[in-house]
């Protein structure tokens, strides 16, 4: 049989009813497993769909939680570091480094103490009668010495002031004179009082090295001085009336100033935030408690046309202080850079290790000009290359946000990172800043602040004053004591710019 007869065959039996009816069969079995594979599909569709949702919340999640986590961290770093961190909780160091200065060519004399250049008693110690060993009789070879420096029985000076109280036979008028060691002119029942040398110690402990009221009582009982923490708190703030004078002449003082290192710190008065700020010059140093931290509080002080130099770190109210120059703290930048260094991977340890180099060459370009290696000319073109640099790495691209916030902030302080390579007697920090804010901070750890804005006015007047006096080598007390005995307010004895020397 030829082969067109057999398709003809195959088609009349596909055409018959039974042929059709397979087919038509076969065709819905597929169909029914298509739309099982249908079904399948979307099913799957859908929970992949569901899982890239899932997936995309849990990253959304992880994003939030690496943030707020980089937060923590930063936060637990600032901690760490700041000037009144608690004592460390780990477990001790098993071979620490031994304490203090190491011994060396310098150190000389100062290993041991000096006898003293006045001697007020000396005491014989002669040899027993035989020795205590066997009896027999002692020969004198030498007389060796031994100094001793000791305090002597302390015992408080009872004044008694014979005040007499005459009136002008003319006029009328009362008269009461007033001994020079006076320090007030109170009588009857307020005529029992301390007198100024006790209560200059007493301020001085108090504001100077942060004693509380009730343990100056404490050792003022020891001296002999009966007193009460309220008597005591009392004494310090009519003590602090008497530095009015000498406060407002710092505040002037601190506009007179060339150059001024500024600083600022959480305070609280009577429990409510405030802020501690300090402005520390060559030989002056001035707090302020105010209620704020912005450019109107700085400039309360400063004031707005200050056109000295401003040693400070990045706050951003110190830059609109339009004409005075500034000076950007390069230590704030080199520990920035440092903790980025250390939390950067792969590839993003390249700008803040840029960064550092630059400052790192500014700071050293400084030691060669102190001791006079370099002349005005080289440094001058030295700080003009460090300058470009500079400009380079601020027009450069990075995709890591750290660093651009890094570069952003250089961008602002362009102009302010090497003006103490141009200006002579400009430091590179604000270390005078922190040093000054330190003892305040310590305080404040503490006992947290002022409970009223009364005592804050007395805390600022007496620190700023003892500060300013150990900055110019002045007995803090001997001049509280001047200050306290004076019939009328006056000037401290300090050299303070722009004060006028006939009031003093």
């Amino acid at each position: 049989m030829s082969t067109v007869a057999t398709g003809m065959q195959i088609g009349r039996g596909l055409a018959g009813p039974g042929g059709l009816q397979r087919r038509l069969a076969r065709l819905e079995e597929e169909n029914a497993a298509l739309r099982e594979e249908q079904q399948r599909l979307e099913a799957e569709r859908a929970r992949l769909e569901a899982e890239r949702e899932r997936l995309r919340g849990e990253n959304e999640r992880l994003r939030e939680v690496n943030e707020r986590l980089r937060g923590e961290v930063e936060a637990l770093r600032r901690a760490a570091k700041r000037q009144a961190a608690p004592f460390s909780k780990d477990a001790p160091t098993p071979n620490p480094k031994r304490p203090g200065r190491k011994p060396g060519a310098a150190y000389g004399t100062r290993a041991h103490r000096r006898p003293p250049e006045h001697i007020d008693q000396v005491v014989t110690v002669g040899l027993p009668a035989c020795c205590p060993g066997c009896g027999g009789e002692l020969v004198l070879e030498r007389v060796a010495t031994q100094h001793v420096e000791d305090l002597p029985p302390t015992r408080p000076l009872a004044i008694r002031y014979l005040v007499q109280v005459g009136r002008c036979g003319v006029c009328g008028r009362r008269v009461q004179p007033r001994h020079p060691e006076q320090t007030s002119d109170a009588l009857g029942a307020a005529g029992a009082q301390l007198g100024p040398r006790a209560v200059a110690l007493a301020a001085w402990l108090s504001k100077g090295l942060g004693v509380p009221a009730g343990k100056v009582a404490r050792l003022l009982g020891h001296l002999g001085l009966d007193v009460t923490p309220g008597g005591v708190t009392q004494a310090i703030a009519r003590a602090a009336r008497r530095c009015q004078p000498t406060y407002q002449a710092l505040v002037a003082g601190v506009r007179a100033s060339p150059v001024v290192a500024p600083d600022e710190t959480g305070w609280r008065v009577d429990g409510r935030r405030a802020w501690l700020w300090t402005f520390v010059g060559a030989q002056l140093t001035l707090y302020r408690i105010a209620h704020g931290r912005g450019y109107a509080d700085a400039a309360a002080v400063l004031g707005e046309g200050y056109s000295g130099v401003l040693e400070r770190d990045g706050w951003a109210p110190y830059r609109r202080f339009e004409h005075a120059t500034h000076q950007t703290c390069l230590a704030h930048l080199l520990r920035r850079c440092r903790e980025l260094v250390a939390n950067a991977e792969r590839g993003q340890a390249k700008t803040p290790h840029a960064v550092r180099r630059i400052l790192e060459h500014a700071l050293a370009l400084r030691e060669a000009r102190d001791t006079g290696a370099l002349d005005a000319a080289t440094l001058a073109a030295e700080a003009e290359r460090l300058g470009a640099k500079v400009d380079k790495l601020i027009a450069g691209a990075t995709c890591y946000p750290p660093n651009r916030r890094l570069l952003d902030h250089l961008a602002r302080e362009r102009d302010h990172l090497f003006t103490f390579l141009r200006t002579p007697g400009v430091q590179a920090t604000n270390w005078r800043a922190e040093q000054a804010i330190r003892p305040a901070v310590v305080t404040r750890k503490a006992w947290g602040g002022n409970r009223t804005w009364a005592g804050a006015d007395t805390w600022q007047a007496l620190a700023s004053v003892l500060r300013t006096a150990t900055q110019q080598a002045r007995d803090p007390v001997e001049l509280l004591t001047c200050l306290l005995r004076a019939p009328t307010p006056i000037l401290a004895d300090l050299t303070i710019p722009g004060a006028d020397q006939h009031t003093r």
